[in-house]
């Protein structure tokens, strides 16, 4: 079992006026792929540095498989880590760059060429192990850095934006490789991103940090569909959910509703009705093939209303489009607090 366990873990840095983290717990349970998001500065790569020993812990405690692992070098700690950067040695070949940390724990030959061949045929690798890395593609190299961390065979993987440096298409294509590959291998997967989309596909747990602090945890489809709190309902989603004061969509709004609320619905969520409550004017239509993004003005509000619709529906820049939303489509915010109501 290779559960990993945050109690309580505080990230104060000296001369700091105030906490990076201010004090946090999680549980990842063993074979589960967790995935930290948020935006730049939330936390949550502290947070990564902090189980793998690169970072100290202020106060708390993190375990690795029931081992308290606080006071315990990178090396002790029984993971590894795959970077944005590759962290590649250029002068190497790639069967001696995925071999290297195996040599130097003084593994036997027969069992490193055996270790390295099938996590190679599992890459997709085996064809390229003579090759240095200036002789691959970006794709190829992130898939060398996830070779060299296979081969350990350890008891977690923690994964530090390592997509961020592809180009979109290769981003796609090798974030479905390492979701398959962490599926067939169970290894416990600590993942960190700012790109929500990222998070929502690869997740078997999402947590969403901001502020150095626990936002909301849950399955991607928990989160997508029943955001604890404004911020949540506007950064997973894309486009973002719209927000809009209970004056402008005095139907939907529940007759509690305080005055302060603010009714929550996602653009996908904005049904096409000729006796619909809202009346967008369009501004701006987007074709995105499938789909249709549009983009319009409520009376009385400055701020856009996003509609997804299919794109067979007529829509076009100056006319006055009429909506509907389920009532499982509206979700219910507490303006002030900004955390979920009813």
């Amino acid at each position: 079992m290779s559960d990993i366990s945050l109690r309580d873990v505080r990230k104060v840095y000296s001369g700091a006026e105030a906490p990076t983290i201010p004090g946090l717990s999680l549980e990842i349970v063993s074979g589960e792929l967790c995935v930290l998001v948020g935006p730049s500065g939330c936390g949550k790569s502290t947070l990564l540095r902090m189980v793998a020993g690169l970072e100290e812990v202020s106060d708390g405690e993190i375990a690795i498989a029931g081992r308290r692992v606080n006071d315990l070098e990178p090396a002790e700690r029984d993971i590894s880590m795959v970077f944005q950067n590759y962290a590649l040695y250029p002068h190497m070949t790639v069967f001696n760059n995925m071999a290297y940390g195996l040599k130097n724990r003084g593994m036997p030959k027969d069992e490193i060429r055996r270790r390295v061949d099938e996590a190679a045929v599992m890459l997709g690798l085996d064809g390229f192990l003579a090759r240095r890395p200036r002789e691959l593609s970006g794709g190829q190299r992130q898939r060398v850095a996830m070779g060299r961390a296979i081969v350990r065979e350890p008891a977690a993987f923690l994964f530090d934006e390592p997509l961020s440096n592809l180009d979109a298409k290769l981003r796609v294509k090798t974030r479905v490789e390492i979701r398959d590959l962490q599926q067939r291998l169970r290894t416990t997967s600590i993942y960190v991103t700012h790109d929500q989309q990222e998070a929502m596909t690869l997740a078997d747990k999402l947590v969403v940090m901001n502020a150095g602090q626990i936002e909301q945890i849950g399955t991607p489809i928990e989160v997508y569909e029943r955001p604890a709190s404004l911020f949540v309902a506007g950064f997973i989603g894309s486009p973002p959910m719209n927000l809009l004061p209970p004056s402008a969509v005095p139907s939907l709004a529940p007759a509690s509703a305080p005055e302060h609320a603010l009714i929550g619905i996602r653009p996908e969520s904005m049904v096409p009705a000729d006796d619909g409550p809202i009346a967008l004017d369009v501004r701006v239509v987007e074709r995105l093939g499938a789909t249709s993004t549009i983009h319009g003005r409520l009376p009385g509000l400055e701020s856009d209303v996003i509609a997804s619709v299919p794109s067979t529906v007529p829509a076009d820049p100056g006319r006055t489009m009429r909506f509907s939303s389920p009532g499982d489509g509206v979700h219910l915010f507490d303006g002030r607090t900004g955390r979920r109501l009813g």
